[in-house]
């Protein structure tokens, strides 16, 4: 009896440890004791394959993360390696649902954080639903991944809202320019569509003042025809809301066709210092691109003024050390290191176990600030507000550099 009854108390006594090393472990799919898994999907090549640099600059912070220790003395977060994976989509919606697939099903990832596009994520976005997979940082502006977060409530996105945008360049038209001509090329998608609906909601009465609205496919060689067809209609406002590649065909084209347009507001998903420069050393240094308004919400690294700013310092030494070749003066490689910042902050408010729901649960009710964001600009979202950037300074390209001429200016929309 008393050899029956030692047996027993041992098993008690391994169930005891078992259920008490429970508590302290997860059974979250895409983390392990030592793991964090996540991926995305990024047009590597294609007609916006200028953004392919945004997940190397994610990854590289995140390398960063992995190696310095934290607060807690552990490497990583809580001591766990974040362990991201992304797959090359061309732009393409249909291969990118086939890239997420893969990351949910194969790779088992805990979340899909900054897949870019407008059209890419409205794509992927039922089916991660449907898993209830974190679905952050949609790397689009599109208003539907702050708007309908009631509907979609595994899916938020990061950046201004186009539809913010958009209307702010038209109260500006409508203030200055109340009797100019307009003239607008859009993407044929929701990311055109979304920037042009802001367009018209700001400019209000003078809508009218539209002569000219041409669409490009994103699959098209060229934007030529649809910038001689603008260069018709006589505008003097030009309202250039394209990816990179056909930007730049815009300024280049534009300016062959001896085109003039007063003033070029160009969206600021494309409008970085890189990209107008780019542009305006394909159009053989053309003062049209010296006339482009765009927005900034983030620090320019290209900009000398932020040279002694502590997280310009950090993304430098963060670029330097993982990313060497790179050109650290491309806004989007600092995007991808604001964006896994964020996640970073994320993970760490989840705790120490960290779930699906547990993750949502903290981008829903944030506030905290991100280092590589402009003075005054917070990531904060809570009831009524899912946008987590909601302030934007509008800024003028001049001879290599994105100067600002507004203050910072908030919205924070309904949803």
């Amino acid at each position: 009896m008393r050899r029956i009854m030692l047996v027993v108390l041992a098993l008690v006594a391994a169930l005891g440890v078992t259920a008490s090393s429970a508590t302290t472990a997860t059974t979250e799919t895409g983390i392990t004791a030592n793991t964090v898994s996540i991926g995305a999907s990024f047009p590597l090549s294609g007609p916006a394959s200028s953004y392919g640099v945004i997940p190397v600059g994610f990854k590289a912070y995140i390398s960063y993360i992995n190696s310095r220790k934290g607060p807690d003395g552990k490497r990583g977060v809580g001591g766990r390696q974040i362990v991201f994976k992304y797959y090359d989509d061309g732009y393409n919606p249909a291969n990118s649902i086939q890239n997420v697939r893969k990351l949910v099903e194969e790779d088992k990832v805990f979340a899909v954080v900054g897949a870019l596009g407008t059209a890419v994520n409205i794509a992927i976005r039922p089916y991660l639903n449907g898993n209830k997979v974190p679905h952050l940082f949609t790397a689009t502006g599109d208003t539907t991944f702050g708007r309908d977060s009631k509907e979609w409530p595994w899916t938020i996105g990061y950046l201004p809202n186009y539809q913010f945008e958009g209307r702010t360049y038209g109260l500006k038209i409508a203030k200055n320019s109340p009797n100019a001509k307009i003239a607008v090329l859009y993407q044929n998608d929701d990311f055109g569509k979304d920037l042009l609906r802001g367009l018209k909601d700001g400019l209000g009465a003078k809508a009218s003042n539209i002569v000219g609205e041409e669409a490009y496919e994103v699959t098209a060689p060229s934007v030529q025809s649809e910038i001689a067809k603008l260069k018709a209609t006589g505008a003097t406002v030009f309202l250039n809301f394209t990816t990179p590649k056909f930007a730049a065909q815009a300024y280049v084209f534009a300016n062959a066709l001896r085109w003039s347009p007063t003033v070029v507001y160009t969206t600021g998903v494309t409008a970085t210092t890189a990209v107008l420069s780019a542009a305006q050393k394909a159009c053989g240094g053309c003062d049209l691109v010296n006339r482009t308004l765009t927005y900034l919400y983030a620090k320019d690294p290209a900009n000398p003024k932020w040279d002694k700013d502590p997280g310009m310092i950090l993304y430098n030494n963060v670029m330097a050390k993982y990313v060497p070749s790179g050109n650290a003066d491309d806004s989007f490689y600092l995007y991808g290191v604001a964006t896994a910042y964020a996640f970073v902050q994320l993970l760490t408010t989840a705790g120490p176990n960290p779930t699906r729901s547990g993750l949502m649960k903290a981008v829903r009710a944030w506030n905290q600030p991100n280092p590589f964001l402009l003075p005054g600009n917070r990531q904060k979202t809570g009831p009524g507000d899912q946008f987590p950037i909601n302030c934007i300074q509008i800024a003028k390209f001049t001879d290599g550099k994105l100067l600002p001429v507004s203050q910072l200016q908030c919205e924070t929309p309904a949803t």
